[in-house]
């Protein structure tokens, strides 16, 4: 799929296999093209060249209404002027559902939002939570084969947010339709998806599972994009990754087409190590600039001899006080051998 506007490329040649009764998100920052693929999909927007096929059937020429597709807005789209059952019967009407077979189908999909007693409500005496289940009743009641939502959730507080990321997961897992999701944030990403697309600049830098995103990266932007990072700067010689004169033990591969290569440090991921710990870890030695109480953890802010800055993450229900450094001690850091991976820099 290709689309331009004028000299800028918002999809560049991205190919996506979608699989039936998945869960995916289209991950990125601004102006990676994330929304524009959304409304490729939806068929908002026409692309310059590319195939869209449902299973076996091409569909990049059908009216968005014929697709069969359930859209849920950023904004939501309810209409002020329409009480809640009215809302949500809009999509059924414009099908030419019959009214016992409106009313019926209405009534079921608020009793599965759990708002059952709403429909006479005005959408004007809607919590931002209710509006969110309402306009998700309204994209799911013809019940399509697939339902796209883009940023659904980025109006409602933190609380909020989380409960409905675990309720729009519950009701995915409920209604088996393939789901496709455009956000920004990385952690909603990570809590709701089966696999995720990180796309940058119209192209899909990767695409994995949560755990393989964060856990083995492709390259800078990824890494530092699903999570804190840190890097170190390493060279490949002799088959082998050095920072400085230092062998790293791993098992990442070197990559021909990268300026330069990078280790990628998770506060969460390293450790203080003991002079008996060290032969399983990476190991760097520095001084503690400073160490900042955050609640269930304490986050080190580590200067590496090397003159690096790094952080370190200790979780407190898993470290005793005592085992915490403190300003201006000298600590040796370690990241495990089976954590350690390098990526492609930029």
């Amino acid at each position: 799929m290709t689309k331009t506007y004028g000299p800028v490329t918002a999809l560049d040649n991205v190919s996506l296999d979608i699989k039936s009764g998945e869960f995916i998100t289209l991950l990125g920052p601004s102006g990676s093209g994330k929304t524009t693929l959304l409304m490729v999909i939806a068929g908002f927007i026409r692309p310059n060249q590319g195939s869209l096929k449902f299973g076996d059937q091409e569909v990049i020429l059908k009216a968005p209404h014929l697709r069969g597709v359930g859209m849920m807005f950023q904004n939501y789209a309810l209409f002020p002027h329409m009480n809640v059952a009215a809302n949500i019967a809009y999509p059924l009407k414009i099908r030419g559902e019959k009214s016992e077979v409106v009313k019926a189908k209405v009534n079921e999909v608020l009793e599965k939002v759990q708002l059952g007693e709403y429909g006479n409500r005005r959408i004007s005496e809607l919590s931002g939570g209710q509006r969110q289940r309402i306009a998700l009743a309204r994209a799911i009641v013809f019940k399509p084969k697939i339902l796209l939502m883009d940023e659904p959730l980025s109006a409602l507080d933190k609380n909020l947010r989380e409960m409905m990321q675990l309720e729009l997961r519950s009701m995915h897992e409920d209604l088996g339709m393939t789901t496709v999701l455009v956000t920004h944030d990385q952690r909603e990403a990570l809590t709701m998806s089966d696999r995720i697309a990180v796309l940058r600049n119209g192209k899909v830098t990767q695409l994995g599972t949560s755990e393989s995103l964060y856990d083995a990266p492709n390259s800078e932007f990824v890494a530092a994009f699903m999570g804190e990072s840190s890097f170190l700067e390493v060279e490949y010689k002799n088959t082998d990754f050095y920072y400085g004169d230092q062998k790293i033990q791993t098992d990442s591969s070197v990559f021909s087409d990268a300026p330069r290569h990078l280790l990628v440090l998770r506060p969460e991921k390293l450790d203080y190590v003991k002079p008996a710990q060290r032969e399983a870890y990476n190991c760097f030695e520095g001084v503690v600039e400073q160490m900042l109480y955050q609640g269930e953890s304490c986050l080190g802010y580590i200067r590496l001899n090397s003159g690096a800055l790094i952080h370190v993450r200790r979780n407190l229900r898993e470290s005793s006080r005592s085992e915490i450094p403190k300003k201006g001690d000298i600590v040796v850091v370690g990241l495990h051998r089976n954590e350690t991976r390098i990526v492609k820099g930029e």
